[in-house]
C-alpha cells in the first residue's frame, strides 16, 4: 500500500491564531499552522459532514482516528505569491510558485511583515468601565502582509494512503482552523490556479522550495530535511541545535470523563518533549511522520 503526495495551498482569508501560551495579557500565537491544529480541523469537519447532529464526542473520536490512520501531513507555513517579475515559469505541480517565509530566518522582520495582535476587554456598564482583570489581547497571523498589503497564503503537503475512503478533499474547501473561530477567526480556502480544477499529486521528491525530500514507502512517508526540521520532532536519539518544548493540548472527552467532561477541560499529553520548528540538525536524518504531524526519527 503506497502512499500519494498532495501540495495544499489556503488562502488566509481572516486572521488566524494558532495557541502558543499566554504572556501577562496577551495571547500569543504561534507563526505556523501545527499538524494538531490542522487534525483538528479536518477532523471537525469530516464528522459534522458524516453525521448530523455531531453532537457526542466519542464520533469525533472515531472520525480523528481515520484520520490518523490514512492521512499524514505537515505543518503549513506563511507564503506570499511569486510576482511575474521573478516567476519565470510555473513549477512542475502545475501550481503558481509561491516564497515560503519560514519565522527562523528573521524573526524580527516576519513579525511586522505577518503577525498582528488585537486586544478588547468586558465593561462594566454602570461605571462606563472595563471590567478588572478581563483585559486580553490575541496575537493572530494577519491575512494580508503588514508592509505591503499582499495576500497570505498557507502551504503544506498531505499524504493519503492509496485505500483512503476519506473525503478530506471536499473537507479541506470548509475549513476554519485556530482559535478565536466563534469571531470568524480562522477562516481559509484552497487556491486553485486556473490550470487546476481540485488537489493534484506533486510530481517531484521535494517539499517547501527544497528545504525537504521525501520517500512514499509503504509504511508512510520518509521525509529527510536539509537542514531545519519542518515540524515538532520528538527528541529521542536526534542531536538538534534549538529549543525543546513538551506537546500538551486540551481536548472534549465528555463520553468517557466524568469530571473534565466539558470542551477543552481534559489535558492529553499527545506527544513526547519535541525540538520545535527550526531546530537545526548538523547530520542527514531521516525521520517518519506520526500523529499530529510530529516526526519521529525513521528506524
Amino acid at each position: 500500500m503506497t502512499w500519494t503526495a498532495y501540495r495544499v495551498v489556503f488562502r488566509l482569508k481572516s486572521p488566524m491564531h494558532i495557541g502558543c501560551g499566554k504572556v501577562g495579557n496577551v495571547q500569543r500565537t504561534r507563526p505556523y499552522v501545527t499538524g494538531r491544529m490542522f487534525w483538528g480541523a479536518l477532523t471537525m469537519r469530516l464528522t459534522r459532514d458524516q453525521h448530523q447532529p455531531a453532537t457526542r464526542s466519542e464520533l469525533y473520536q472515531k472520525i480523528g482516528g481515520e484520520v490518523h490512520q490514512y492521512l499524514k501531513f505537515t505543518y503549513f507555513y506563511p507564503a506570499i505569491k511569486k510576482t511575474e517579475s521573478n516567476q519565470s515559469e510555473e513549477n512542475q505541480d502545475n501550481q503558481p510558485n509561491y516564497e515560503i517565509i519560514f519565522p527562523w530566518g528573521n524573526e524580527s522582520l516576519f513579525r511586522r511583515r505577518f503577525l498582528s495582535s488585537y486586544a478588547s476587554t468586558a465593561l462594566v456598564y454602570p461605571r462606563q468601565a472595563a471590567d478588572e482583570g478581563l483585559l486580553h489581547e490575541v496575537e493572530f497571523l494577519s491575512p494580508r502582509t503588514l508592509d505591503t498589503g499582499k495576500q497570505v497564503y498557507l502551504v503544506g503537503y498531505v499524504f493519503a494512503k492509496d485505500n483512503c475512503q476519506l473525503n478530506w478533499k471536499e473537507a479541506c474547501c470548509k475549513l476554519q482552523m485556530g482559535g478565536e473561530r466563534g469571531y470568524g477567526w480562522g477562516d481559509v480556502a484552497p487556491e486553485f490556479p486556473e490550470k487546476q480544477k481540485g488537489f493534484e499529486p506533486v510530481q517531484t521528491n521535494e517539499l517547501f522550495c527544497g528545504k525537504a525530500t521525501f520517500e512514499a514507502t509503504e509504511d508512510g512517508p520518509i521525509i529527510k530535511p536539509t537542514e531545519q526540521l519542518l515540524a515538532h520532532t520528538v527528541t529521542a536519539n536526534v542531536v538538534a541545535q534549538g529549543e525543546i518544548e513538551p506537546m500538551v493540548g486540551r481536548e472534549w472527552r465528555s463520553h468517557n470523563n466524568a469530571t473534565n467532561s466539558y470542551a477543552g477541560q481534559h489535558v492529553e499529553q499527545f506527544g513526547d518533549a519535541c525540538w520545535v520548528p527550526g531546530s537545526t540538525v548538523a547530520q542527514s536524518l531521516n525521520f517518519v511522520i506520526g500523529n499530529f504531524g510530529i516526526w519521529h526519527l525513521s528506524t
